[in-house]
């Protein structure tokens, strides 16, 4: 079992979203940290006690630097955590040479650099009675590469694999690596890419959950977190905002138009959009729903709260009430004359060939659509994309 209190830990990324989260963590427990990120204003706003270097992770030569700076500044070096990173999105054959040099140089050559740079102080420690540790986030993408994140996801694996034969060879001097593999996290990391639009996620899971988990690793000696490590982390909850106001026709039913007129809420993370409520723009390729998640349908993540809306009044006669639509939400006004049609169908007692919608894709008989139950989302480990930060 790891010992925190005392020990020497280097943080790579410490301003970022799940950075922070880590070394505030650490620094509660006790432990000596060597914080580094790409701003020494940001380092120093962090107000986490420590040693503060700001530096570029292009540079080849930082890694021996801050190596050097952390066994300097408190003796010896315990433990290194890698949380930078960059991310990026599109698909593979948009990627330009000048995004696939800075994913690469970021997210693994400067990881390879800092294990290299690393190890020897290491190995001191273990000489000297300690549990060093390495930990690096190569993420769920590695595991599940994912559509429109093709460049990042194939960084992301090649660090995983390298960092599992360093687990391998390194156990004998005594040094443990272990790789995280969260899912889609509430950090910045999505929101600022290097390339392409970011696309609307789920809601990911909570950064300080996520950063809680990894130092329960560390302690408890673990040699790996996988995604499946993650799932009972929770989701941070979104604030509620006013939905767009849906019109029904005049020719509505009454049902439909009362429950236009009903003031609606949506959570600020879901979409607000007709096109977004759809399976084929949920799950198109090129826009993910979570930057580390793969694609499953059936196992991505909900968002933390969808669209709701008030359950329509019962009508006078049975089948009257619109029908649901494949998330369970109310019929929207579009629907307006097939719930005509069957009303006409009970009252008059006609019998009428259930109505399609305008563009002719599915017949409705009173139940749910037949097309897909579950959107095409990706987590992102599940519906959620990858635990690393922006880069700081």
């Amino acid at each position: 079992m790891a010992e925190l209190a005392g020990s020497s830990i280097l943080i790579i990324g410490a301003t970022g979203g799940l950075g922070r989260h880590i070394a505030r963590q650490l620094a509660d427990a006790g432990a000596n940290l060597t914080l580094t990120a790409r701003s020494q204003q940001a380092l120093d706003e962090l107000g986490i006690p420590g040693t503060h270097i700001a530096g570029d992770l292009t540079d080849p030569e930082l890694p021996e630097t801050l190596v050097a700076l952390a066994v300097m500044a408190h003796g010896r070096l315990d433990g290194v955590i890698n949380a930078a990173g960059v991310v990026a999105f599109g698909p593979v054959a948009e990627t330009s040479d000048a995004t696939l040099d800075e994913l690469w140089t970021v997210n693994a050559l400067a990881p390879m650099r800092v294990l290299r740079a690393a190890v020897p102080a290491l190995e001191h420690a273990k000489e000297d009675g300690g549990t060093p540790f390495i930990v690096t986030l190569s993420g769920v993408v590695s595991e599940n590469p994912t559509a429109g994140l093709g460049a990042y996801s194939a960084v992301k694996t090649a660090v995983a694999a390298f960092h599992s034969v360093a687990a391998r060879e390194l156990r004998r001097q005594g040094i443990r690596v272990m790789d995280a593999r969260p899912g889609h996290t509430e950090t910045e990391l999505s929101r600022h890419p290097i390339a392409g639009e970011t696309p609307k996620f789920p809601t990911g899971y909570d950064p300080a959950g996520v950063a809680a988990r990894i130092v329960a690793g560390i302690v408890n000696d673990e040699k790996d977190l996988p995604s499946s490590a993650f799932t009972e982390i929770s989701h941070p909850e979104a604030p509620m905002v006013a939905a767009e106001p849906v019109e029904a026709g005049p020719d509505a039913h009454p049902a439909v138009k009362m429950a236009a007129e009903m003031p609606l809420e949506v959570s600020a993370s879901a979409p607000t959009d007709a096109s977004a409520s759809s399976p084929a723009s949920a799950g198109s390729a090129g826009s993910p729903a979570s930057v580390d998640s793969p694609a499953s349908p059936g196992s991505a993540h909900p968002a933390a709260s969808s669209a709701s809306a008030p359950s329509a009044p019962s009508a006078p006669t049975p089948g009257s009430a619109p029908a649901p639509t494949d998330d369970g939400a109310p019929a929207p006004a579009e629907h307006a004359e097939h719930i005509e049609a069957e009303q006409q169908q009970h009252d008059g007692g006609e019998q009428h060939e259930p109505a399609q919608h305008d563009s002719g894709e599915q017949q409705h008989d009173g139940s749910q659509h037949d097309g897909d139950e579950h959107h095409d989302a990706e987590q992102h480990g599940d519906p959620q994309h990858e635990g690393d930060q922006h880069r700081d």
